[in-house]
């Protein structure tokens, strides 16, 4: 008793998923989902979220704030358990869904259904009669239109358009890939993020995803040989540029390319995005041999982005460099916000008697590194979802003809294009009475 009570309960489960019905909610569920994911930023710290959604009495923020989405886990929703376990659910629904009804549905389609009387021609959508019987003229003119015909002593069976169903299959299988890349990116891959100086070695280190079975490429050392910006005539940022190499373990060079946003390096499966770039410090000489690096701290000031930096000239005094652009002018302030100058790179300027050159504006350009190893089978899914939403569109038609007396019945019926069907089924009738009538 207790093996047919399991039996049951699982024969329950499968038909619960394998249900359509729930596929549709889970997947509108899911979308849902993802839309929250899409417009709340994803993985950031605390004080950004405090920052950004933070507690006030307005209405949206006591929806919206800091504390839920923290709470929720709405910072990292696309790897929240209930988000997997929803996957999860819809994936084996899917799966069930496919087994149980549409590849059945599609062996069905395949065979020949001759015709029905009574209740079968009601539920039919299109009915015509012919006044004379030819049966290898009628087959002959459903050949004509492209029709598979089976003929049975006076019945003929015709149908087209079959691959029009199978695109509902399509659409799973495509889903099911989708699901299996993703699982197999969420598994085996890994996102870091680094801040690397111009000039600089850097390796792999600052992880901030992975999954348990992914694995860092451990004989993979990179260097930052150059940064640049390029600006457009306005003189805002057109795009900016990191000149990236990729050294083995014996030091040798193996890869190189410039990179910037969407032109990203790829290597063994490791791919290197430009994502960000900042300024770092100032190298600057004093006098005749002193060379000090001093911090440049970004700021905003009426939505205008700068960089400043503070060097003392003596004990009660300062100066201040302010930096606009990268490859601008320098503006030199004094502590009382006066401008004293605006120079150039390795250009001398004398202030309290003592000689100032700045030689190096030092950048950071930052990097995002990832692995996706099931990406591949991600893009197969799409070029699968792609092609079955193009054979979503051929109607598939049937066509069942019977002589009745002394005339032959004609009932058809399509899932779609019902216009374009009829229109089909008077040219049939034109081609049968032109073969009858000569």
């Amino acid at each position: 008793m207790q093996l047919i009570s399991i039996k049951n309960t699982l024969w329950y489960i499968f038909k619960k998923l394998s249900n359509l019905g729930l596929s549709i909610s889970l997947l509108l569920l899911i979308a849902s989902i993802s839309i929250i994911g899409t417009i709340i930023e994803q993985n950031q710290s605390i004080l950004y979220y405090q920052k950004n959604y933070p507690i006030n009495n307005q209405l949206f923020n006591q929806i919206v704030n800091w504390k839920i989405i923290i709470n929720l886990g709405l910072d990292h929703i696309y790897l929240n358990p209930c988000f997997m376990l929803l996957l999860t659910l819809f994936f084996c629904s899917l799966l069930t869904c496919s087994f149980s009804n549409q590849l059945p549905k599609l062996k069905n389609a395949r065979k020949w259904k001759f015709f029905q009387q009574d209740k079968k021609t009601r539920n039919k959508s299109h009915i015509t009669n012919l006044e004379t019987i030819s049966f290898p003229n009628i087959i002959y003119s459903l050949h004509s239109s492209k029709y598979y015909v089976f003929h049975k002593e006076k019945q003929i069976y015709a149908y087209k358009g079959l691959s029009g169903r199978i695109a509902p299959i399509f659409v799973h299988f495509s889903m099911i890939l989708t699901l299996i890349g993703c699982l197999i990116s969420l598994l085996g891959g890994f996102t870091a993020q680094e801040i690397v100086p111009k000039g600089e070695i850097f390796h792999i280190k600052n992880i901030i995803q992975s999954g348990f079975n992914s694995k860092l490429p451990d004989n993979l050392t990179g260097r930052i040989k150059d940064f640049d910006i390029k600006y457009n005539p306005d003189k805002s940022i057109q795009q900016f540029v990191s000149n990236l190499e990729l050294y083995n373990n014996e030091s040798r060079n193996i890869k190189q390319k410039y990179i910037f946003v969407n032109s990203p390096l790829i290597f063994n499966g490791t791919t290197f995005y430009q994502t960000d770039w900042r300024i770092d410090s100032i190298r600057l000489k004093i006098g005749n041999g002193n060379i000090i690096q001093q911090k440049a701290i970004k700021r905003t000031i009426n939505k205008q982005v700068f960089w400043s930096c503070q060097l003392p000239i003596n004990e009660k005094d300062y100066i201040i460099m302010i930096i606009n652009k990268l490859n601008d002018n320098i503006s030199i302030y004094d502590i009382s916000n006066h401008l004293l100058t605006s120079v150039r790179l390795n250009e001398k300027i004398v202030i309290n008697s003592t000689i100032f050159q700045i030689l190096e504006v030092m950048t950071k350009t930052g990097l995002q590194i990832k692995t996706d190893p099931g990406i591949r089978i991600t893009y197969t899914g799409f070029l699968v979802l792609m092609i079955s939403i193009v054979i979503s569109y051929i109607s598939y038609s049937q066509i069942w003809v019977t002589s009745i007396l002394e005339h032959i019945e004609i009932v058809g019926s399509t899932n779609r294009a019902k216009l374009t069907f009829e229109e089909e089924l008077i040219n049939i009738q034109e081609i049968y009475t032109q073969y009858t009538w000569q």
